[in-house]
């Protein structure tokens, strides 16, 4: 599939809260992602994530299918933090992407809870920091061999 050939990101989207049901589709994305983005250890840690995280957590549907998921979780210290941002990657390249940091601004933008904090990798940085996210540190094989961490922060939007 080239880029033409996908349809645009708001096209036909339903944004909604994860379900237990969800549990399944979203490690499928996951492994869909594995391991050109995220280490193949980190799997065992996003299923624990999902067991535990009914509140916050939000899928993105194209008909039936899960294209898509993030969460925008509010720190106790201050700020929030954007955890486990999944596409498909046959939704990579169609501005889903783009809508969902959009979104994820503008939640935080109406409860004034910025910094936004990012833990991405060194594949992943780039998409990041076209959203107005800087670098704050580096781990080389943080997320396991060849996948640096990068710890990224949004100051305002």
């Amino acid at each position: 599939m080239t880029p033409s050939d996908r349809r645009p990101a708001s096209a036909s989207l339903e944004f909604r809260c994860y379900e237990a049901a969800d549990l399944q589709s979203c490690l499928a994305l996951f492994d869909e992602n594995c391991p050109e983005f995220f280490s193949p250890n980190e799997r065992a840690d996003y299923a624990a994530f999902l067991a535990s995280c009914i509140q916050h957590y939000i899928v993105c549907l194209s008909g039936d299918r899960i294209v898509g998921a993030y969460g925008l979780y509010p720190r106790t210290s201050g700020g929030s933090a954007l955890h486990w941002i999944l596409l498909s990657p046959s939704s990579q390249g169609s501005g889903l992407g783009t809508l969902i940091m959009s979104r994820a601004m503008e939640a935080l933008r109406s409860s004034d809870r910025f910094p936004l904090y990012i833990s991405a990798s060194h594949k992943s940085a780039p998409f990041f920091a076209r959203s107005g996210a800087i670098e704050t540190s580096r781990i080389a094989d943080g997320w396991g061999p060849g996948m640096h961490r990068v710890e990224m922060q949004i100051v305002a939007g």
